[in-house]
């Protein structure tokens, strides 16, 4: 089943596209994978990177990928990223979604909930453990491009926990003013519906996935 005859089964609008996209690619190069454009002096969102001497996307996508792993003052603000020298895979990826879609390019955000666990995602399994938990559902965001994920946070070799991170229980098109209150929402439904299959308290299972969000802070 494709990603768009899924979300019409779920009368999901075109901005919430949701299915498991059997025919989508996690790319191990994702640079390789963007758009090539150069950025507008036109274009407000533009303008951060440009003072920076940073001309095409690709170079902004670099810049971003090379920006330490951290949350922003305000984790709804993608345009903290650059000020505040920092960001999370909600922040970094709408902010350069958010910086294509004004240069009409095809680079969508995207929205992932995955099984989280040490292998995936080294620095959660002590968590996790101590909690005699497996695994839980996690949220990431990324981009895709034509059919393929694109993800500029974690930088491990080919084979490493990229390629691992590469099978989710859904995942749903968003915009990039939807990473505060709308997508934790949407992890949160999930974490209910996952929970109660289990008879496990959603609440406990969101405690213990803040304290693997603290765990990945410090081992960063």
């Amino acid at each position: 089943m494709t990603w768009k005859l899924r979300a019409a089964c779920l009368g999901s609008s075109h901005q919430a596209m949701r299915g498991i996209l059997a025919s989508m690619r996690t790319s191990l190069f994702p640079l390789l994978a963007l758009p090539g454009f150069p950025l507008s002096e036109h274009e407000p969102l533009a303008q951060g990177f440009l003072a920076l001497g940073l001309r095409s996307f690709e170079d902004a996508a670099r810049y971003v990928w090379e920006l330490p792993h951290g949350r922003n003052s305000d984790r709804a603000d993608f345009r903290l990223v650059l000020p505040e020298g920092r960001g999370t895979c909600s922040t970094k990826h709408a902010l350069l979604a958010a910086l294509a879609r004004a240069h009409g390019q095809p680079v969508h955000l995207t929205l992932g909930i995955y099984e989280m666990h040490e292998r995936n995602t080294p620095g959660v399994g002590a968590v996790l453990e101590r909690e005699g938990l497996s695994g839980i559902p996690e949220a990431h965001c990324y981009l895709v491009v034509h059919q393929r994920r694109v993800d500029l946070t974690r930088k491990e070799p080919p084979g490493g926990s990229i390629a691992a991170l590469a099978v989710f229980f859904t995942e749903e098109r968003i915009e990039p003013e939807d990473i505060g209150a709308p997508k934790e929402e949407k992890h949160r439904a999930f974490i209910r519906t996952w929970a109660a299959r289990r008879k496990l308290d959603p609440e406990r299972i969101w405690r213990v996935r803040e304290a693997c969000i603290a765990a990945l802070g410090e081992s960063r």
